[in-house]
């Protein structure tokens, strides 16, 4: 599986699709090192660059929530911390086993699906609801 930006999962907000397009680039780059074999020490990295860009984004998409009220803001950010959470255990995984084989199926599973779902639905509701108010 391979991430790549698609237009359908634009929210029409132009700081979110700038930062989900950046975050879809990393992953990628991420992604295609682990798939090349390169280095634990570049694949680590990398990994902690998307981790600080991730918790940047989130920050930002918060930020955005309370200032228009989201009504569903600590559902969402709910996700993120899951989230996070998750990608520190990536961190962790690739310390103790190295860009085996395994993780690279796993780490492109869990940050494609994630990326992909969570953009297309729950940040979509998000942009909805700003652009409606």
């Amino acid at each position: 599986m391979t991430i790549e930006w698609r237009t359908d999962l634009e929210t029409g907000n132009k700081l979110i699709d700038s930062q989900h397009k950046e975050l879809f680039k990393r992953t990628a780059s991420l992604v295609d090192a682990c798939n090349k074999g390169l280095g634990r020490l570049e694949v680590k990295g990398l990994i902690e660059y998307l981790e600080q860009y991730i918790q940047q984004h989130f920050t930002a998409e918060e930020k955005l929530q309370l200032d228009f009220g989201y009504p569903d803001y600590n559902k969402h950010k709910k996700q993120h911390d899951d989230f996070i959470f998750e990608f520190g255990k990536l961190k962790d995984r690739l310390e103790q086993i190295g860009a085996t084989t395994d993780f690279v199926i796993h780490i492109n599973r869990t940050l494609v699906e994630w990326l992909v779902f969570h953009i297309s639905r729950s940040d979509k509701e998000i942009a909805l609801f700003i652009k409606e108010n």
